[in-house]
């Protein structure tokens, strides 16, 4: 039993480090992400119970939770006759949905800089920009259908 223990702990800690980087949180907000990622994910954790995993004060679990609802990190539920919040890491699917937004932002920009860059074309450097952007867009949009398809997968997965 105390080697499933440590190899949790390992396991938050590294999910922790990974999100403070990746999402550039703070490591409380990334060490909360982990804990509901490993803890709550069947009937997720509340207030009290955070801080008391954490050994944190009630403001500053209150502020990162607050932060990560915000970035849609996490989510919350109630239950009946409970005044309590239940938080859970957000579903897989919506957290990719989030990429799936950026890269067809990005899928924007890149076809106002082809149509641009065919428009003003003038010496061999930009015609390689031009080649390297329309290669950028082919994989924006294998990864944009990777995206959609992953996503429907999750989603079905989500709801069984």
């Amino acid at each position: 039993m105390a080697t499933t223990q440590k190899e949790r702990q390992e396991i938050i800690e590294m999910l922790g480090v990974h999100f403070e980087s990746v999402f550039d949180i703070p490591p409380l907000a990334a060490r909360i992400l982990g804990f509901l990622i490993i803890d709550g994910c069947k009937s997720g954790l509340t207030f009290e119970n955070l801080i008391e995993k954490l050994g944190a004060s009630k403001s500053s679990v209150s502020t990162n939770l607050n932060l990560l609802l915000k970035m849609e990190k996490i989510t919350y539920f109630t239950v009946t006759g409970d005044r309590k919040k239940y938080y859970k890491g957000a579903p897989l699917s919506e957290q990719l949905s989030n990429y799936l937004k950026m890269v067809k932002s990005e899928k924007i920009i890149i076809n106002k800089m082809i149509s641009y860059r065919e428009k003003t074309v003038s010496c061999t450097e930009e015609k390689f920009n031009l080649e390297n952007i329309k290669s950028y867009k082919s994989h924006i949009e294998q990864l944009e259908q990777l995206f959609v398809k992953t996503i429907s997968e999750f989603k079905e997965i989500e709801t069984t």
